[in-house]
């Protein structure tokens, strides 16, 4: 009976690193296969424009659970796992915790800062000189966008095997 306690908080704590880690990557995810391509396929000074106005919204609650809770509910899934038994679970949410925490440094190291730059730019009148900033922008903001996605997609996967770990170690009903 003390075990099946024990796995109740590890299977919620399990369930919201699940949540949070598909959340974030589904994110970075999507910048990848859309958001980037459509502005690079923009006029530059449009992508500029755009990406500045992203940039300057995506600092919000709807984001701020997926991109600074993802990692500890990883982290934490991780000690309630070991606390109920579960080493592999443990061992697999905690890698996910670490994964996931490598793609928000990435964020942190690469993307903000050059986020940063970006919007401090007036967006110029004329294309050539948008289309210069946008060539030297997109294309390090997109390799490290997709190190910080396949970071977190791995983390997910992570996060995945720890729930099944989990679920091998829980105790059966007799």
């Amino acid at each position: 009976m003390q075990s099946q306690r024990l796995t109740l908080p590890a299977r919620f704590a399990a369930g919201l690193a699940l949540l949070l880690t598909g959340a974030l990557f589904g994110f970075f995810y999507a910048w990848v296969c859309s958001t980037m391509w459509g502005l690079d396929a923009a006029d530059p000074r449009v992508a500029m424009a755009a990406m500045q106005a992203m940039n300057a919204s995506v600092r919000n609650a709807v984001f701020a659970p997926a991109f600074f809770g993802a990692a500890p509910a990883c982290a934490l899934a991780a000690a309630a796992a070991w606390g109920a038994g579960a080493p592999a679970a443990a061992r697999a949410f905690g890698l996910a915790a670490l994964l996931v925490l490598a793609g928000c440094v990435a964020t942190f190291l690469v993307n903000v800062p050059m986020n940063e730059t970006l919007g401090a730019l007036p967006v110029p009148e004329s294309r050539e000189d948008a289309a210069r900033i946008w060539a030297a922008y997109s294309p390090r903001w997109q390799l490290w966008n997709q190190i910080r996605a396949a970071l977190c997609g791995v983390g997910l996967l992570a996060a995945g095997a720890g729930i099944a770990a989990l679920a091998r170690a829980a105790p059966r009903a007799a």
